[in-house]
């Protein structure tokens, strides 16, 4: 790879990053070809950017992205690795776990997102269970319902309970006076 053509990727990869929500990257090492054509589908169905990088070049687009320090993720580039990039946080963790139900690969390196760096595999399951921002606002919306829905209930059911109770009241009156007539 010439000088140039490395300038070219690195900044592709710097056009990845800069807006990137969540970025994470794990590593494919053992995935015969037909695995990997199966993650990058299971990739592009949940709106997952795959980019297989090299850990040098990955390293300096992330050392010239301004506005953070990814040097805690450094330390994790070796071997193969592949870039995931998406706007759902755990969209990416729950492609890997997913996909890891039929083998040990693919395997996390390294994550960032929402201001905080996670650094090895043991951290995938936290990952994944991080709730998305449709997944938090379908949530409070829920939350906010639920005593709405609660009082309308009350409202509705209320008229058939007074009914129920003025249907009740002429059979016991009826019956009152019958008591005292006999």
């Amino acid at each position: 790879m010439t000088k140039q053509e490395k300038l070219v990727v690195i900044e592709e990869i710097k056009g990845l990053l800069q807006d990137a929500k969540a970025i994470y990257v794990a590593d494919l090492e053992g995935l015969n070809a037909s695995q990997t054509s199966d993650f990058r589908r299971q990739a592009f169905k949940n709106n997952v950017t795959l980019k297989v990088v090299k850990n040098t070049l990955l390293q300096k687009a992330m050392e010239q992205t301004e506005g953070v320090d990814f040097s805690e993720m450094f330390p994790t580039f070796k071997g193969n690795s592949v870039l995931m990039i998406a706007d759902t946080a755990n969209a990416p963790a729950k492609l890997i776990k997913n996909f890891r139900k039929a083998a040990a690969i693919p395997a996390l390196k390294s994550a960032y997102l929402q201001e905080t760096f996670y650094l090895g595999d043991e951290n995938l399951e936290t990952l994944s269970n991080i709730k998305s921002r449709e997944e938090m606002i379908g949530e409070i919306i829920g939350l906010l319902q639920s005593p709405i829905q609660r009082v309308i209930s009350a409202l509705q059911n209320k008229p058939e309970t007074a009914e129920a109770a003025t249907q009740e009241a002429p059979a016991e009156s009826t019956d009152a006076p019958e008591a005292s007539a006999e």
